[in-house]
């Protein structure tokens, strides 16, 4: 006789979704409403995904993929897509991180750079923290000659709301080792990511 399927069960209600739900009310939304009723419980779901780099650790997002490799000149990941949430108003900053490094003795493997990105990107955050916390563990995870990050990004909390000011980039960095103390190599570096 054929197993019947077991039945799915319906997943936890997320303990954000009623504090959603206040919310709602408290913008004089109606949160039964029809086109409201699920959205307590999406936005919680989506706000997890959103702040997941809470839960992530950088060194065991690299674990494995640090490979012994004699390796002198730069290495440069550009144009890595990011999105990261405004810890001042909870709104969507986005745009472009570019990050190189100078490797001694070990590289990473590239498709772990905007991992790494991630993790950082995925909290809430300001734009000058996110570029330093990127830096300082690819700095510290891998012990290269130095490393260099910049971000590029429009943020709708001056682009929506306050200023209002729709073309506004801000645009930050971080160099450390040699990217910082050496100017040929900090020039080098700016150069790749224009």
């Amino acid at each position: 006789m054929p197993r019947k399927p077991a039945k799915k069960r319906p997943s936890p209600a997320d303990p954000l979704a009623p504090l959603v739900a206040t919310m709602l009310r408290g913008i004089g939304e109606d949160p039964s409403r029809e086109g409201l009723a699920k959205t307590p419980q999406r936005v919680a779901e989506a706000m997890r995904f959103l702040t997941q780099g809470y839960g992530q650790d950088p060194r065991r997002m690299l674990n494995g993929a640090v490979f012994d490799e004699h390796v002198d000149e730069m290495v440069v990941v550009k144009d890595i897509e990011l999105y990261s949430l405004c810890e001042h108003h909870m709104v969507p900053f986005f745009g472009k991180c570019h990050v190189g490094y100078l490797p001694r003795g070990k590289i990473v493997g590239l498709s772990k750079i905007p991992r790494l990105v991630d993790v950082f990107a995925r909290r809430l955050q300001v734009q000058e923290r996110l570029t330093n916390q990127i830096a300082s563990a690819l700095f510290d995870l891998l012990a290269p000659r130095g490393v260099g990050v910049v971000i590029e990004a429009q943020h709708l909390c001056m682009m929506m709301r306050g200023v209002e000011k729709q073309n506004s980039r801000a645009v930050t960095s971080s160099l450390l080792g040699t990217f910082r103390s050496d100017a040929r190599t900090r020039s080098e570096f700016m150069d790749f990511v224009r």
